[in-house]
């Protein structure tokens, strides 16, 4: 492999900071339930106004949308950055800063997005306007997506792009925050819904009903014996990882009834969580099959009675090999020896899975502080991210096609 040299090409000063930009970004209330394309349109003319066109990719309205855009030659592959452009709710945390407004302070930047991942985008854009000011001999491509935090459900439509460009990344770095370590693998996820379908009636005469709670409720009791077996199972398994093993977590019951009407209706949504070479459908089928169980049980009072499952989203696990080109090439850009694993789930999988671009996890801040009032990230941490893809842009720069790993 092209080793890092330290006879580079020294880059302009940058007409504008990382940080700089991070302030604009962290303005832009992109919870995932409100629009982007503010931020999309911000960024958009920030590109531009550099000479980088950008190719913008909507949803259905129009309210939201990816961003997809190259510095350098286009016949070629070669890194894409990848990051997310929403981020999650504030609503009902005890914030003592803006949420919306970066604030600093201590060394550290706070606002909602600065860790989960607004500083990783902002670094992203400054490299690309820093990239488009040298000559590139391998391209440095960067994609924003949304709708990541609700299930990585809107970076579909830029997966369908790249899927069908005739000249793919050879590479991705997702820049989600891993306090800029190199992680190569990641749990994949899936959200399920289940309708629990029972008899209403007047209160007074509950057991001539069949209440639905009461069947949520014994749904939920199947999966906390599944999670128990999984992780008694897993005791031995050797996995340095925290929580090596899948797991099953119930995250909402809901009905809408009055407290004297014997519900017939109740909702459990869940999710499993599940490593690399493991079937969440084979975990699935084994909860509906005792699932089953109940209903039938349950019809003897209520012919009616149903549980009935959808699979909500679902995106997979990360798993590049440590010998991987990427994984080597990440390593000499931020001076790692060592890789690590990440608990929460990215856009990786989806990456490295649908279109077959090799991929990584790297990105400043920690988790630690995502999705917590008073979220912040340390200054130290966007000058490592920024270090990094300035050697990035250096790289490229110097590196044609046959010198950087495909």
């Amino acid at each position: 492999m092209h080793t890092l040299s330290s006879q580079v090409t020294t880059l302009k000063q940058p007409s504008i900071t990382s940080l700089e930009i991070l302030s604009k970004l962290i303005a832009f209330d992109t919870t995932s339930r409100e629009p982007n394309k503010q931020l999309i349109h911000y960024v958009e003319t920030l590109l531009g106004e550099h000479g980088i066109q950008t190719t913008i990719i909507p949803n259905e309205d129009g309210s939201k949308a990816n961003l997809y855009c190259t510095v350098g030659p286009t016949d070629r592959p070669g890194v894409m950055l990848s990051g997310h452009t929403d981020v999650v709710p504030v609503d009902g945390q005890a914030w003592t800063r803006p949420a919306f407004e970066m604030t600093e302070s201590d060394n550290r930047v706070y606002g909602r997005g600065t860790t989960d991942m607004k500083g990783f985008v902002a670094c992203s854009l400054a490299a690309m306007i820093n990239a488009s000011r040298s000559t590139l001999a391998t391209p440095m491509h960067l994609g924003l997506s949304y709708d990541e935090e609700i299930g990585c459900v809107g970076v579909q439509s830029l997966l369908e792009m790249l899927r069908l460009a005739p000249v793919k990344p050879a590479m991705c770095i997702v820049g989600e925050p891993t306090s800029m370590r190199v992680a190569t693998r990641h749990k994949g996820k899936m959200s399920i819904l289940v309708r629990c379908i029972g008899r209403e009636g007047h209160s007074a005469l509950a057991p001539n009903a069949l209440n639905a709670i009461h069947l949520a409720c014994d749904l939920v009791q199947v999966i906390r014996d599944a999670q128990l077996a999984i992780q008694q199972a897993s005791q031995d398994a050797g996995d340095p990882s925290e929580i090596p093993y899948t797991t099953i977590h119930v995250g909402r019951i809901v009905t809408d009834q009055a407290l004297n009407i014997v519900p017939n209706l109740c909702t459990v949504n869940f999710e499993i969580r599940y490593p690399a070479d493991t079937h969440p459908e084979e975990l699935l089928d084994s909860i509906k099959q005792s699932a089953s169980n109940i209903v039938a049980a349950a019809r003897e009072i209520a012919p009616e009675a149903d549980m009935q499952f959808s699979i909500l989203n679902a995106y997979p696990s990360l798993h590049t090999p440590d010998e991987s080109p990427v994984v080597q090439f990440v390593k000499t850009l931020v001076g790692a020896n060592t890789t690590t694993y990440v608990a929460f789930g990215t856009e990786g999988g989806l990456f490295s899975e649908k279109v077959g671009i090799p991929t990584v996890v790297c990105g400043p801040g920690s988790m630690d502080q995502g999705h917590k009032p008073d979220e912040y990230i340390e200054l130290e941490q966007l000058d490592q991210c920024d270090t990094m893809l300035n050697k990035l842009v250096e790289f490229l720069a110097e590196s044609t096609l046959d010198q950087i790993p495909s």
